[in-house]
């Protein structure tokens, strides 16, 4: 009996070992459109505050990052197909995403807005927006948003597979504003030429049934020690303070959020 136990004991302990990984390397995936979050240098590096979050996360648990670029509506299936390991590219953490995959504690929480161009005279509101073609990024929480609150009263929502080509229609005249994040939409639109005579209407959009609880690393549902070390990693750089170096690099403000 008791070698029975023994040997029982001894197979665990080798299925543990044999399904544990050694995260010397994490492949993260990103969508190198989304500035100041994740974009590139003029020589083609990716750079911006998830990249440097993912560095961050990376060096506590003494792995070394590997950047893996994505269009944003196959950041989930690519993750679960295994062609990278985490996802640190401003996700947002949602019911219905956690569906499908894992997710840590969030990493910074920053609001949505709808933007147009001021002239047009509108106040936000879903009815106020009628016939106006709105772009967002498909796949992502503001489109969820838009198809859920704005596409009933009549705005005809345009999904695009970056946010940067929803920026080029709008400078084109083919798209009359966007939903997008507050900070992304301010520093990759609002704040450029191209973003003259446009702003912010309507309310702060942060409802969680569509934008949820704040942007998290997503990993495979299978990957609870990864899940685990990269919690440790966010508590340990908000604690020691890599986290507010890296956020007062890109934010007057503290992007962690309530």
């Amino acid at each position: 009996m008791k070698k029975t136990v023994l040997l029982g004991a001894i197979a665990l302990a080798m299925s543990v070992a044999a399904s544990a990984k050694d995260w010397k390397e994490v492949r993260v995936a990103i969508d190198a459109t989304y500035k100041p979050f994740t974009y590139k240098t003029p020589d083609g590096k990716p750079t911006g505050f998830d990249v440097d979050i993912a560095n961050a996360l990376c060096a506590e648990i003494k792995a070394k990052c590997v950047f893996v670029e994505q269009a944003w509506d196959g950041m989930i299936p690519g993750l679960n197909a295994k062609k990278y390991d985490a996802i640190i590219s401003s996700m947002s953490i949602t019911d219905e995403r956690k569906k499908s995959v894992d997710f840590t504690d969030k990493y910074y929480n920053t609001p949505s807005r709808v933007v147009v161009k001021l002239d047009k005279k509108v106040d936000g509101t879903p009815a106020s927006l009628k016939g106006l073609k709105i772009g967002v990024l498909k796949g992502s929480t503001q489109e969820k948003y838009a198809k859920g609150e704005l596409e009933s009263s009549g705005v005809n929502v345009v999904p695009y597979e970056a946010q940067d080509q929803v920026y080029l229609d709008i400078k084109a005249g083919r798209l009359d504003g966007t939903v997008a994040d507050t900070v992304e939409v301010y520093e990759g639109f609002l704040k450029t030429p191209d973003g003259k005579g446009y702003g912010f209407v309507g309310p702060v959009l942060n409802q969680p049934k569509y934008f949820g609880i704040g942007a998290g690393v997503a990993i495979r549902k299978s990957d609870t020690d990864l899940r685990d070390k990269l919690n440790a990693a966010i508590k340990a750089i908000r604690g020691n303070g890599v986290y507010k170096k890296i956020n007062d690099k890109y934010f007057n403000f503290d992007a962690y959020g309530a």
